[in-house]
């Protein structure tokens, strides 16, 4: 049985001060639209395309029960786009090929996450050789940026949203070159029929979801901006409706050239050029981004991150992402503590404190390796954890935490990370027949990118996820922009192993929540005994830098109360 986690959460601060870099990270990713419950009462209504299996699969979802499959499963955020990928793995395809129709679907159904336009990180577990490979995606710098890319003429940051809405903010996406390099290694079915479900469904329309209807409704200040943008999102002025049906032939004829042709068109051709018009062309907010930029674009093969926990290897992607070294760090300065069970405040308190050791690491190290050293050895040592486990052995929370000083052979002069991290994120799992499992994780950050369109689907905002400040102290940032590098993740798909082979396939959306969001389900699943739909069901809490968060309308609230008086 393979487990997915795909919940976001709505989130209340239970402290009223923070460090700055929690303060630049209280912006809320895509918002939550739906009240907060943990066993609906009845099954959501299901779309008509839907199978009998679909539906039975949701509807033990909805009651809290988890589902099961004997030969293959597909995880996704939305239904339409589990059809597409069952549809795949039915005819036998792997979990690559699946995994290409999920994307190309949710690129339509929930534009304001992922899609063409945005960047991935994808974990591969091969059935054959029970070896892990990652493979990086992320969006990359342009070589115009400078470091003065998110700054006023005063050398000032730039407010969030100024910096996010227009062409400034779009890195060189990374997800259809992410597509093709999974197919080229793992695919089994003809490329071309893999699009099949999302060209209809863009050609026929698709009824609007109450989530992206909401969502619409919420941003539509920032949607009209783009002429392009608003003729879809609001017609006529007005935010689209839930229940509309809604075409996007563009995106349809964009799915038909890659289908046709693969991804060159998109890098090096037609495509390509319309998203650099797009991005250079804004009149309000132009960015830098070029031909060239898209011409070498490429994805990365990185070293997997594999990290002890109990009998457990968890195992995810590495610089530049933060998640798996993370959670890592997470879960091994746990690992020698008693986790008494979801119920224990001190349980919670443990966890808190070591995410919070965790996260001043995350701010000072993490980027980019390709463009600075980091101490990946280091951050997960046994030895360096455990010294920074001893500072959780007080019963009452950390009054301040410090970055640690693992073992690191390089210069190590770093300032402190101001990032805005806001990934409006998709995460996607997939086991198939054979027992390849993968686990993606799929964004294009702010909820709906930079709110630039182009041939049907939008465009990223990713390099908000740099520092905007590229020094502090005479102390270079870590994180800061560079041309062509990758800026830091929080995405953290991961593959979890017992004696070699997969117990847990999962992932969340959520910023830089969702490390906590992973580290909390895998706790509860592989600790507490939880089955995996009550562990992704459960109210969340998350502690990054201090506050801590408690998901608002959940059974998590319930320990308010005892968490400050834990201090």
């Amino acid at each position: 049985m393979m487990r997915g986690l795909i919940r976001g959460a709505a989130l209340a601060l239970l402290a009223t001060t923070a460090i700055a870099q929690q303060a630049t990270d209280r912006i809320a990713p895509e918002a939550a639209t739906l009240p907060p419950v943990t066993a609906p009462a009845s099954p959501p209504p299901m779309p008509s395309a839907l199978s009998d299996a679909a539906t039975a699969s949701l509807a033990a979802k909805a009651a809290g029960r988890p589902v099961t499959a004997q030969n293959w499963m597909v995880v996704a955020a939305n239904p339409l786009a589990v059809q597409a990928g069952a549809r795949v793995l039915r005819q036998g395809g792997s979990a690559a090929d699946a995994m290409i129709a999920v994307q190309a679907v949710l690129g339509l159904v929930e534009p304001q996450s992922s899609g063409l336009g945005g960047g991935a990180f994808l974990v591969w577990y091969d059935a054959k050789t029970g070896a892990i490979t990652t493979l990086d995606g992320r969006e990359t710098a342009p070589l115009a940026a400078t470091p003065r890319l998110f700054q006023d003429a005063s050398g000032q940051p730039l407010e969030f949203f100024d910096a996010v809405v227009g062409g400034r903010s779009v890195g060189t996406p990374g997800t259809p070159a992410l597509l093709a390099a999974t197919h080229a290694r793992w695919g089994i079915l003809p490329w071309a029929g893999l699009f099949d479900e999302a060209i209809g469904l863009a050609d026929q329309g698709f009824a609007v979801s109450p989530r992206l209807a909401a969502l619409v409704a919420g941003d539509a200040g920032h949607l009209r901006r783009d002429p392009v943008t608003a003729a879809y999102f609001l017609p006529n002025g007005l935010p689209v409706a839930e229940g509309t049906i809604l075409r996007n032939p563009a995106y349809a004829d964009t799915l038909r050239i890659l289908s046709r042709e693969g991804v060159l068109p998109f890098y090096s051709g037609r495509i390509a050029r319309d998203i650099v018009t797009a991005v250079r062309g804004d009149t309000g907010n132009p960015g830098v981004l070029d031909a060239a930029d898209l011409a070498i674009y490429s994805v990365r093969e990185r070293p997997a991150i594999c990290a002890p926990y109990r009998i457990y290897s968890v195992c995810g992607m590495g610089p530049p992402s933060s998640g798996a070294l993370t959670l890592g760090q997470i879960l091994g300065m746990v690992a020698g503590h008693d986790l008494a069970g979801p119920d224990d405040p001190q349980s919670w308190r443990l966890i808190g404190d070591a995410s919070r050791l965790a996260f001043a690491d995350r701010g000072l190290y993490m980027a980019d390796i390709d463009f600075v050293p980091v101490p990946v050895k280091g951050l997960i040592a046994p030895n360096y954890l455990a010294e920074r486990a001893r500072l959780l052995t007080r019963p009452q929370a950390l009054t301040k935490v410090a970055p640690g000083r693992p073992a690191f052979d390089h210069a190590r002069l770093w300032a402190p990370d101001r990032a805005i991290e806001l990934p409006s994120t998709s995460h996607i799992s997939i086991v198939d027949a054979a027992g390849n499992a993968l686990s993606m994780t799929t964004t294009i950050e702010n909820g709906f990118g930079s709110r630039l369109m182009v041939r049907g689907y939008l465009l990223n905002n990713e390099l908000t996820d740099f520092s905007f400040v590229t020094h502090e102290d005479g102390r270079p940032v870590a994180n800061r922009v560079e041309p062509g590098k990758r800026p830091r993740s929080s995405m953290t798909p991961t593959i979890v192993l017992r004696d070699g082979k997969p117990v847990l396939v999962i992932g969340a959306p959520g910023g830089s929540r969702i490390i906590g969001y992973v580290a909390q389900a895998l706790m509860a699943n592989l600790d507490w005994g939880m089955d995996v739909q009550a562990a992704v069901s459960m109210g969340h809490l998350v502690n990054r830098f201090g506050p801590y968060e408690v998901e608002a309308g959940t059974d998590a609230e319930a320990m308010a109360t005892p968490l400050r008086a834990l201090g």
